[in-house]
């Protein structure tokens, strides 16, 4: 079981970062569309795009962690508050090494959880009172081994920076497409070739980020799985308890489509699959964990 385990492990990883690398090769390619586009060398526009690109990511890294929780309704609470759920996080912090994250509660009866934060030291976890409510203590102790593992994965740091990603090339395509381009008198093929394969790429570049972004989230959940199936030593508590949500299958009632990729479950129900998912199909998860119990 555990050769299993670490061995998706391994290739979930592999895979994530094969995903990042392409969307950074996109951000390049859009940068020197700009310079052929506006006469500036191809290492200034890869410059000035990564200078962009970084300064965008500030906000996200260090606030983005508030937004999920605020938007998501989310509650701090305290050990007198919920103290089966308080114990299970606090005794799996402990069995995997990790700091205590803050716990919060949101007021939904969809049964889901999210992990956010951009370190094991500044970390939350939100359970909503719908799961809470439905999962006996071996399945929470599943979902929170999940959330838990995003954290020490640094998953939550891994996202942050694809969807910064996705922001700048959206960003940088939407600019590129409603621009007047200044060849600076340079009117040659070369140039227009460059002016023309940034358009094309303006066009279809948000689409391909947004898969990437997609495909770089399920890889995520796929890894949170395994790494909280090793932590329990019991993946069928996890697998149980993604049964129970599935077959709820009940819409949150804040669900937002910036803060999806966070949860343990669509929190829009099971209505979308395949590449435009940020998670993968529930059975395809809940098969690989049974696979590492078997």
């Amino acid at each position: 079981m555990t050769e299993l385990m670490y061995s998706q492990i391994t290739a979930n990883k592999r895979k994530t970062w094969l995903l990042i690398a392409i969307a950074c090769a996109v951000i390049v390619v859009l940068s020197v569309a700009f310079g052929a586009a506006y006469n500036v060398d191809a290492g200034s526009s890869v410059v000035i795009g990564t200078i962009f690109a970084s300064i965008y990511s500030l906000f996200s890294y260090y606030f983005s962690d508030k937004i999920a929780l605020s938007v998501n309704g989310a509650k701090q609470i305290e050990k007198k508050d919920a103290p089966e759920i308080w114990n299970i996080v606090e005794n799996l912090c402990i069995a995997d090494g990790v700091p205590m994250p803050k716990i919060y509660i949101m007021d939904d009866a969809a049964p889901n959880a999210f992990a956010t934060g951009r370190d094991p030291q500044h970390a939350s976890i939100a359970f909503t009172t719908g799961l809470l409510s439905i999962l006996d203590k071996q399945e929470l102790e599943g979902v929170t081994s999940h959330e838990l593992s995003h954290i020490k994965n640094y998953d939550l740091r891994v996202m942050t920076i694809v969807v910064v990603l996705v922001g700048a090339i959206m960003i940088m395509s939407n600019i590129f497409l409603h621009s007047r381009f200044s060849g600076g008198g340079r009117k040659n093929d070369a140039l227009v070739a460059f002016v023309l394969v940034g358009i094309v790429l303006s066009i279809l570049s948000p689409i391909f980020a947004q898969l990437i972004q997609l495909a770089v989230s399920r890889q995520r959940e796929y890894l949170a799985d395994a790494s909280g199936a090793l932590l329990t030593r019991f993946p069928e508590g996890l697998a149980s308890a993604l049964e129970k949500i599935s077959r709820a299958n009940v819409p949150m009632q804040n669900a937002n489509k910036a803060t999806a990729h966070l949860f343990i479950a669509n929190p829009f129900g099971n209505k979308v699959a395949g590449w435009f998912s940020t998670h993968p199909p529930v059975e395809e998860r809940i098969k690989r964990l049974r696979e590492m119990g078997g």
